[in-house]
């Protein structure tokens, strides 16, 4: 038998191509649910999902009458269950929409995947009584509404590189319905109609970007979007936009496709690392990032990606692990020809590049370390993290704001009222990842712990720290610098933990001092030199 359910929309079921009527909407969660598990799923974790303010006894008694009503509907034994667990029955094959979207995205087949989402998961289907399981269909919607915005960026440059712009505005229209306030999305769209000939529409695009820039955000558009419409071409250091500075490409890296940047030229490579979100793209369109990212490009090639399951490289629906993250690096180097690179790892991005550093010490040129740590959480001997109660309350906050600037004030607090700042933020978080997605990683990085493999580097390394970052306290850094053979601490005055906010130049002359003795002293092995400043 196979059974069919219509998942991104309101659910609708068929058994043999024929539409099954199940007006219990339990029944219907009880079968949405068992189909994404793919597993069998204990009677008791369905009862406190579908039926949270009933004991055990009355959870267990409401599952029995309405596994009755799902037989009843389908007119046939479907579910197979024992006094523990439920399982689809031996006989039937499962066929789900949303399975389908994924698959198609994983394939590169992105116009398979935006034809098959028709609307977001379970869209106007709710359980009044059951806050569970909403929440368990928000993370799970928010996944892959992401996925869809991923999927529609690709799919809009692959129709402009085969000259198919109609099919191109056609994608990159759905793209700015789904976020108007993304400057990314609207250039897409202003750069699609401009390529298609239709200017005036292109003209009318950007009258309607800034509008609703100004009405919403009170800013004007970004240089890089007005010069869309220029005919004088702007050299990409001066426009800094992704358009004119790099385009996107993937790395393979198993079965999974890596997206990356180069940027610049010169004798030394430069790998950046990024924290827990990033987007090779959206990055480009904060001002301050952008003059941060050029600047590094100043100082060698700056090769910039994403990891494993966030911007626009491939999900996963595993875990990301440091092992994982060493692997995309390496697979990134030798997708951009690098043989051997300076590593830059930002914060959450540090314990993967301690990973790389110890198993493929042959790579590196030098590792820096930037308002980075050894472990997420605290324990003894390692008191200077949250602990995992306070941890778990902070990731709660920013699931919860998720969508919204979440959680500016704790990363940047120099950027708090800054209205572009805020937007920039909110918009790269919901292209980055969904609130489902992120929690994973970030539950991860509070487990993580490198500390025993510090003593393994042998790369020369400068670990910098701000002294009043609240997101990860420097202690944290200086707890690397003393635990790495050889490392230099440095100490920097701000409280910002993003590397482009605050005072950037005190950071980039830290980086550009130690680049500049790696190419004068490539054999270097470093030497033990901590100061504050």
């Amino acid at each position: 038998m196979k059974i069919e359910l219509q998942v991104l929309g309101f659910p609708q079921l068929f058994l043999e191509a024929r539409k099954i009527d199940l007006a219990l909407r339990k029944g219907v969660a009880l079968l949405v649910y068992m189909a994404e598990t793919s597993t069998p799923v204990s009677r008791d974790v369905l009862g406190t999902l579908l039926w949270p303010d009933a004991d055990q006894i009355s959870a267990r008694a409401r599952l029995r009458r309405t596994l009755y009503k799902v037989r009843s509907a389908f007119g046939a034994d479907i579910i197979e269950a024992d006094r523990e667990s439920l399982r689809f029955s031996a006989s039937v094959t499962i066929s789900l929409d949303a399975r389908s979207f994924e698959a198609a995205c994983n394939s590169n087949d992105f116009g398979d995947a935006v034809r098959l989402y028709r609307d977001d998961y379970l869209s106007g289907f709710a359980l009044d009584d059951s806050v569970e399981f909403d929440d368990w269909a928000f993370y799970r919607r928010e996944a892959l509404r992401s996925r869809l915005i991923n999927a529609l960026e690709r799919l809009v440059e692959q129709k402009l590189d085969q000259g198919n712009c109609r099919d191109a505005v056609t994608a990159a229209t759905r793209l700015v319905g789904l976020d108007p306030l993304s400057e990314s999305a609207q250039r897409h769209l202003i750069k699609a109609q401009l390529l298609s000939g239709d200017r005036a529409a292109a003209e009318r695009q950007y009258a309607s970007c800034a509008s609703l820039l100004r009405d919403e955000l009170d800013v004007e558009p970004a240089p890089e979007t007005t010069q869309l419409l220029s005919d004088t071409p702007v050299p990409p250091a001066a426009a800094g936009s992704h358009f004119q500075t790099s385009r996107t490409c993937y790395a393979k890296s198993g079965d999974l496709h890596i997206a990356y940047q180069t940027i610049g030229r010169g004798s030394l490579d430069i790998l950046l690392v990024p924290g827990f979100v990033s987007h090779v793209e959206r990055v480009w369109e904060d001002s301050r990032c952008r003059k941060f990212l050029t600047a590094l490009s100043g100082i060698g090639r700056l090769i910039l990606f994403d990891r494993r399951g966030v911007g626009l490289s491939d999900r996963v629906g595993a875990i990301p692990s440091v092992e994982a993250t060493a692997e995309d690096l390496l697979s990134v180097m030798n997708a951009a020809g690098s043989k051997r690179a300076l590593l830059i790892g930002a914060s959450e991005g540090g314990p993967g590049c301690i990973q790389f550093a110890v198993n493929h010490p042959d790579r590196l040129a030098g590792l820096v370390l930037y308002g980075s740590l050894a472990k997420g959480s605290r324990e003894k001997g390692y008191p200077f993290a949250m602990s995992r109660r306070q941890y778990d309350a902070w990731l709660e906050r920013l699931i919860r704001e998720w969508g919204g600037p979440a959680e500016l004030a704790f990363f940047a607090p120099s950027f708090v009222g800054d209205r572009q700042a805020e937007n920039w933020w909110a918009s790269l978080l919901r292209s980055a990842s969904s609130p489902g997605a992120i929690k994973g990683v970030l539950e991860a990085l509070r487990d993580i712990d490198v500390r025993g493999i510090l003593p393994d580097i042998a790369t020369p390394t400068l670990v910098i720290h701000r002294r009043g970052d609240r997101a990860v306290r420097s202690e944290a850094g200086r707890y690397l610098a003393q635990g790495i053979p050889g490392a230099r601490f440095v100490e920097l005055d701000g409280n910002d933990h993003w590397f482009w906010a605050g005072d950037q130049e005190q950071l980039l002359n830290e980086i550009r001092d130690f680049a500049s003795g790696l190419v004068k002293n490539p054999s270097e092995t470093g030497t033990i030199r901590r100061h504050e400043k």
